[in-house]
């Protein structure tokens, strides 16, 4: 599964039309309905039920940090940095943030570039940026690509990540995508946040890594945190990404680097700094006195911009995305600002915010998502609310991960071939160099006992090839975004073949590009 700010999809109203956008702030907020008591009835509830959720779940270490008033009211670690380990999480432990990435890119390009930025064109500063509609190219700005309103497709180049492509050449490459109509609906996609982040740092003629580092995390004194994976994989005090095994014990087997989509999904940090963070963003940019981020420019990033939710029954309500920010407002009429972060190789986080209660809370796990960091948050809040916890929230979440990440993959069982299955033709028929537009070269190698194995990617990586049905073969997928098993079809005449995942926008087609062997 990708890295996601909670599950959501759907259209935008057209009513935002294709003009230069320019939302209208919302209503103020109500007064502030919970007093310190509730508020800490909560905080003191808080190891009760992160222990009880790992203890649900198996999930190794957990850190959490709460915020209220100006004031961190709770900063600690629970479990271990890695299982079977003894080095124990505490609020120094460094994880990987994944999709929490977002909205610390938004307050970055809000103390980057203030208000007049946000409303920028993103073409003229990223060398090779544009997108298959020369118009929207010229148009599209870094508020709609960081609300995920420019029409680009759901995740469009976390594909290319996964084969191991640099944020350079994704950049480029996404002008091959299809596009839906401009600010006419919501699709997720990381790597055109990236764009955007990269265009801003463009501007102002430094990496992103080192904008976000000179911005924000040095001015904050947010001495853990990075946007590069290098200051991640080398912390000491690190807490190392899990995936559950068949026998549903966790282990550490991946090592995710994020650095082609840093400002979507690459920062790291700790809960120490990120209850630093949820200061800074409940006062408005301000840090013990002193004015970190533009408060308008900041403020800006937390309206809504795009819907991500439309209401599913007629009481329910709609769910919004701002500039990095999942927005949403309950029945109390309060803003509430949250995002979860998520990478299938071994982070799951979440942070929520009631800015008008002036209280947040992070929550960072080492596993991949099972439900505990969007759980922990909703119990708290559920607790500050009425004392008690309204609903068993970890099956639920837990079901909304399992659903997205089935629903990528094939309809066909690859591991079953049909009984009467035609043969394959001779190896040598397929072997040979395709290309792509989107997806670069590809190589079927044939070996002399006759195998096939497809290599993808710029290093390249290698996938053994299994004989299906015809000229259908299949693989095992890998990476972030894996599906299990997928099918490889090639042409009667071997001219081409197709890569069914990486056909979901119609891209997954590669090319031979000499004669076909005889």
């Amino acid at each position: 599964m990708s890295p996601l700010g909670w599950i959501a999809a759907a259209g935008l109203t057209a009513l935002l039309g294709v003009t230069a956008p320019g939302p209208s702030p919302p209503p103020p907020q109500p007064p502030p309905q919970l007093d310190d008591a509730e508020v800490q009835r909560a905080v003191d509830r808080l190891d009760g039920v992160v222990e009880a959720a790992m203890k649900r779940t198996g999930a190794p270490g957990v850190a959490v940090a709460v915020v209220h008033d100006g004031k961190v009211l709770h900063l600690k670690g629970y479990g271990v940095r890695k299982a079977g380990e003894r080095a124990a999480v505490d609020a120094d432990t460094v994880f990987q943030l994944a999709s929490v990435s977002k909205p610390i890119a938004s307050t970055v390009v809000s103390g980057a570039v203030g208000v007049e930025g946000w409303t920028k064109p993103v073409a003229p500063n990223v060398p090779d940026f544009r997108l298959k509609d020369p118009w929207v190219t010229s148009h599209v700005t870094v508020a709609d690509l960081f609300s995920h309103r420019s029409g680009l497709p759901d995740h469009a180049g976390d594909l290319l990540e996964d084969l191991g492509y640099d944020r350079a050449y994704i950049l480029s490459h996404l002008r091959y995508e299809p596009l839906t109509p401009f600010r006419a609906g919501y699709a997720y996609t990381n790597f055109g946040l990236t764009a955007a982040a990269q265009a801003v740092a463009d501007e102002k003629g430094v990496p992103w890594e080192k904008l976000a580092a000179d911005t924000l995390y040095k001015p904050a004194g947010m001495n853990s945190t990075s946007s590069r994976f290098e200051d991640y994989a080398q912390a000491a005090n690190r807490a190392r990404g899990h995936v559950k095994t068949a026998d549903g014990t966790w282990k550490a087997e991946f090592l995710r680097d994020p650095d082609a989509q840093s400002p979507a999904g690459g920062v790291s940090s700790t809960a120490r700094d990120m209850a630093t963070w949820l200061r800074l963003q409940l006062a408005n940019g301000t840090l013990d006195g002193r004015q970190i981020i533009d408060a308008e420019a900041l403020e800006r990033t937390h309206w809504p911009e795009a819907v991500a939710n439309p209401p599913h029954a007629p009481a329910g309500r709609t769910g919004f995305y701002g500039l990095g920010w999942n927005v949403s407002y309950d029945d109390q009429g309060r803003l509430r600002l949250s995002h979860t972060g998520a990478f299938a190789q071994g982070a799951h986080t979440n942070v929520t915010m009631l800015p008008g209660e002036q209280l947040g809370i992070v929550v960072l796990t080492n596993t991949s998502p099972v439900g505990v960091a969007d759980a922990v948050a909703l119990d708290f809040f559920d607790i500050a609310q009425t004392g008690e916890i309204s609903r068993d929230w970890i099956p639920l979440v837990d079901a909304l991960y399992q659903q997205e990440a089935d629903a990528g993959r094939s309809k066909t069982d690859y591991a079953h071939p049909p009984s009467d299955a035609a043969p394959a033709k001779a190896a040598d028929t397929y072997a040979g160099t395709y290309e792509s537009d989107y997806y670069g070269r590809a190589r079927i190698v044939a070996s002399e006992d006759g195998a096939l194995t497809l290599e993808l990617g710029p290093r390249p990586q290698t996938y053994r090839l299994a004989h299906y049905d015809g000229d259908t073969f299949s693989f095992r997928t890998a990476g972030e975004n894996a599906v299990g098993l997928t099918g490889v079809t090639f042409t009667p005449d071997a001219k081409s073949f197709t890569v069914e995942y990486l056909n979901a926008e119609g891209l997954g087609t590669f090319t031979r590009t000499g004669a076909v062997p005889r």
